[in-house]
This record gives structure tokens, C-alpha cells and sequence, in this order.
């Protein structure tokens, strides 16, 4: 888990989130309202509302952050995480202990994590196929 999670409050703007995230070098921002985790924007998700279907970068990111949030709880082990990856086809998880931000899982870390090459790819495989069945299905002749 890395500890150090970048956050933006719902009110800040879609431009404002971009920013953070080039100057923080991460491709991801845990969108927070009342001071706690409600939503996840990722760098992806920006270029596709902003570039793509042309939203206005002035727009609060609360209307466009990923919700409702899928989060892990502190406690929880590797596996546990890992399955809520794949059940919900996403690539991070916040860590949360009770409604507190305690850090962000990402499919990455978890594969690093285990030391299990298969299990990392048969993870990363199974999240993909979930995310982008078209391609899986169609594209590549499957």
C-alpha cells in the first residue's frame, strides 16, 4: 500500500484535478467530500471526458469522479484485495480504516507484492478483459 494518496475536494475543478496529477506525478486522485473518500478520477478518465466528449475543464470533478467508491479495508489481506480488484474490474483500490484514508492498492503493487508472476498476470489479465471485453473478444480473434 503507498501511504501517500493524492486527494482533491469534489468541488475542485476537472483542470484543477489534471494539474495535481502532472505535478504529482500520479495518474490517479481520490476525490473527497466532507473531508472523507466518496470517488476516484484517473488520468484516463480525464482525457476521455475532457478530450474526448469535450467537457469543459472548468467543471467540478464531483460529477465526473468514479463512484461509488470501491474501497479496502486496512486489515484486509492481499487476496481479499486482489479479488475486489478483479469483482469490480478496476486497477486501484483506497485503503480506508473506517471512513479515514489510509493509503492506495494499486494492481501493481499487489503483483510486486505477491512475487507470484502468473498470479500478477492472470490479475492484470482478468481486470483488462473486464475493462475492455470488445477488444478481448473481438479484436484479437478470441
Amino acid at each position: 500500500m503507498t501511504e501517500s494518496v493524492v486527494t482533491a475536494d469534489c468541488s475542485a475543478s476537472l483542470h484543477e484535478v489534471g494539474e495535481l496529477m502532472r505535478d504529482r506525478n500520479v495518474g490517479s486522485v481520490v476525490i473527497c467530500e466532507h473531508g472523507h473518500p466518496a470517488g476516484l478520477i484517473t488520468d484516463r478518465d480525464l482525457a476521455l471526458i475532457v478530450v474526448a466528449d469535450g467537457v469543459d475543464p472548468g467543471e467540478q470533478v464531483r460529477e465526473h469522479a468514479t463512484r461509488p467508491l470501491v474501497t479496502a479495508e486496512s486489515e484486509m489481506d492481499i487476496e481479499e484485495a486482489a479479488a475486489l480488484m478483479v469483482q469490480h474490474r478496476i486497477r486501484r483500490i483506497p485503503v480506508v480504516d473506517g471512513e479515514t484514508l489510509s493509503g492506495i492498492v494499486t494492481l501493481d503493487d499487489l503483483a510486486a507484492r505477491t512475487g507470484d508472476l502468473h498470479l500478477a498476470q492472470h490479475m492484470t489479465a482478468e481486470v483488462a478483459k473486464a475493462a475492455l471485453p470488445d477488444f478481448y473478444f473481438h479484436q484479437r480473434g478470441g
